[in-house]
């Protein structure tokens, strides 16, 4: 398994381009889902240049707020949703 690498393409005070090196396009769309979730967030998009040639990247603009921060509370929102995902699975089975 290939570690995942994040790259920072274009970065400042109210706006990012992320790459997403050696993940899947999955990822990147739920980042941004749940980077939709944040009242500062202006803009948010995933995508690829090309579906096989092109690492996926995200696109994130804060009126307020900041970058890391937005995307900081993106990801720890998902690992929640992760876990109680977990938990239900497990009592379902």
């Amino acid at each position: 398994m290939k570690s995942m690498e994040v790259v920072k393409v274009k970065w400042d005070d109210k706006a990012a381009l992320i790459e997403v090196r050696d993940e899947t396009f999955t990822l990147t769309s739920a980042i941004e889902e749940q980077l939709w979730e944040d009242k500062n967030v202006s803009e948010a998009a995933s995508f690829r240049e090309h579906p096989y040639l092109s690492e996926p990247k995200i696109w994130v603009k804060v009126e307020k707020g900041n970058i890391k921060e937005a995307l900081e509370n993106a990801a720890e929102s998902l690992i929640e949703i992760t876990r109680e995902f977990r938990e239900k699975f497990k009592k379902a089975l």
